[in-house]
C-alpha cells in the first residue's frame, strides 16, 4: 500500500512503469487523477500540471494517444469542478443559515459579488494554479456563484488547461534540458501564475485601507 501510494504522488516519475503495468487502463488512471485533484477537496496534493506534461510526452513518443488522452481527461477535469462546485452549492447555505461566530455572512455575500464580477477569470487562472484548482471551484459554489456562468469558464479552463499543458509535453516534453530540469521549470510557470494574482488581491487591500489614495 505505501509503495502504492508512493506511486501514486509521484506518477509524473513514474509514468512510464504504469504505462507498461496497466496498458490502456492507464487513460482511466490518469483521468480519476485529474477528477480526484480538481473534484476532491482533500486530494489537492495529487500531480497535475507535470503530469500533463510528461503525459504529452509519451504522447509524443507513441506510448499514449494524444488526442483520446486530451478529450478523456478535459471530460474528467470538468466533472471534477462539476462536483466541487455542487458540494459547495450544497454546504455554503447550511452553513452559513447558522450563527457560528467564527463564520461572517458579510464575507459570504462580499464572496458571491467577487464570483460574479471575476469569478470567470479565478475559474481559469485557478487550473494552471496547484490547490488554487482545487479550492476555487468549491468556494463558488460556496459563494452561489450562478451555475450557467460557472460551467461556460469551467469547460474553457478545462480545455486550455489540458490540451495546452498536453500539447506543450508533446512538443518539447522529450526535450534533454527540459526533462532535466521540469521540476524546476513547474516552479517557475507556477510562480509566474501566482505572483501577478497575489500581487493583485494586496494592491486591491492597500487601496482599501483608511487613507489610501
Amino acid at each position: 500500500m505505501a509503495e502504492f501510494f508512493h506511486l501514486l504522488l509521484n506518477i509524473d516519475q513514474s509514468l512510464g512503469v504504469w504505462v507498461a503495468q496497466y496498458g490502456a487502463w492507464i487513460y482511466l488512471i490518469l483521468a480519476l487523477i485529474i477528477f480526484g485533484e480538481t473534484g476532491l477537496v482533500v486530494l489537492p496534493f495529487l500531480p497535475g500540471d507535470s503530469l500533463l506534461f510528461i503525459a504529452g510526452a509519451f504522447g509524443a513518443n507513441g506510448q499514449l494517444d494524444p488526442v483520446l488522452m486530451a478529450v478523456i481527461l478535459i471530460v474528467a477535469a470538468i466533472l471534477g469542478n462539476s462536483v466541487n462546485y455542487a458540494v459547495g452549492r450544497y454546504i455554503g447555505p447550511k452553513v452559513f443559515s447558522h450563527d457560528y461566530r467564527f463564520l461572517d455572512r458579510k464575507a459570504l455575500l462580499k464572496t458571491h459579488a467577487f464570483y460574479e464580477k471575476h469569478g470567470g477569470k479565478t475559474i481559469i487562472l485557478s487550473r494552471f494554479l496547484p490547490l488554487f484548482r482545487t479550492f476555487a471551484p468549491f468556494v463558488a459554489g460556496v459563494a452561489g456563484m450562478r451555475l450557467a456562468l460557472f460551467q461556460l469558464y469551467n469547460v474553457i479552463g478545462a480545455v486550455v488547461w489540458i490540451a495546452g499543458l498536453i500539447t506543450l509535453g508533446y512538443f518539447f516534453g522529450n526535450v534533454p534540458i527540459i526533462k532535466e530540469h521540469l521540476n524546476t521549470i513547474v516552479l517557475i510557470g507556477v510562480g509566474a501564475a501566482a505572483v501577478p494574482a497575489a500581487l493583485g488581491v494586496l494592491w486591491k487591500l492597500l487601496r482599501r485601507r483608511p487613507g489610501a489614495v
